[in-house]
């Protein structure tokens, strides 16, 4: 069987197949914790992070694993992984790790780890299995961004707010109104606000998938060989 390129692999993850716009897989914390965009960002690279090495740890590992157990090992290695970033992001970022709370050690239990551990990493070599992890935990951070900026510019009329809780008091200043005197839309912030924003989202990546194919049929239509009269 031949490897997919890189290319097909990035594609995969960051688009066409992402994992939160696609797969649906990991909407808890999707949901949970997208209420501003430092959030979204910060579970989103944690999230990346964990993938990557889970992925990469998991295909080194693959031919020496039975099949039997080998479920078991890949949630012991993705727990190892959720650890060392719960305990990098207490020492170094701990009022961001407070705010994300107890999603952070639920990583463990995001579908989409398990999924490209089973499904990608443990059948594929090391280089291509470490580009689908930081593709997909990419692909889903994108997502975690977005929404978490969407529903701060709609909640609190900001972008960018509180972004010192990742990158230290210098970023305090990085924060931008966009609506001044603006009270808020306090079903942004909501779970239900939450929702409404996923399905917005989901619904723009269809849009934007449908127009593509459509362009890409009228050029392909284009390219054939007219029939001689």
């Amino acid at each position: 069987m031949s490897e997919p390129s890189y290319g097909h692999i990035a594609g995969d993850g960051l688009w066409v197949n992402n994992p939160a716009l696609v797969q649906m897989l990991g909407l808890c914390p999707l949901l949970a914790v997208t209420s501003s965009l430092v959030n979204g960002l910060g579970m989103g690279l944690a999230t990346t992070l964990v993938l990557a090495g889970s992925n990469l740890t998991v295909s080194l590992i693959r031919n020496l694993v039975r099949p039997e157990i080998r479920i078991p090992v890949f949630v012991l290695v993705i727990a190892s992984f959720v650890t060392i970033v719960e305990l990098v992001m207490s020492a170094y970022l701990h009022e961001l790790y407070r705010v994300l709370g107890i999603f952070i050690p639920l990583i463990v239990t995001n579908c989409s780890i398990i999924a490209r551990a089973e499904s990608f990493a443990s059948k594929h070599p090391a280089g291509h299995s470490l580009v689908d992890g930081l593709a997909m935990g990419l692909g889903f951070a994108a997502v975690l961004v977005a929404l978490g900026a969407l529903r701060e510019l709609l909640g609190h009329g900001t972008l960018f707010s509180q972004m010192h809780l990742m990158f230290g008091q210098g970023a305090r200043d990085l924060t931008v109104t966009v609506f001044e005197s603006y009270r808020g839309f306090l079903l942004a912030v909501l779970p239900p606000g939450a929702f409404i924003g996923l399905g917005c989202l989901v619904a723009l990546k269809n849009v934007i998938d449908s127009r593509r194919e459509r362009r890409r049929r009228r050029a392909a239509g284009a390219t054939l060989p007219q029939p001689a009269h």
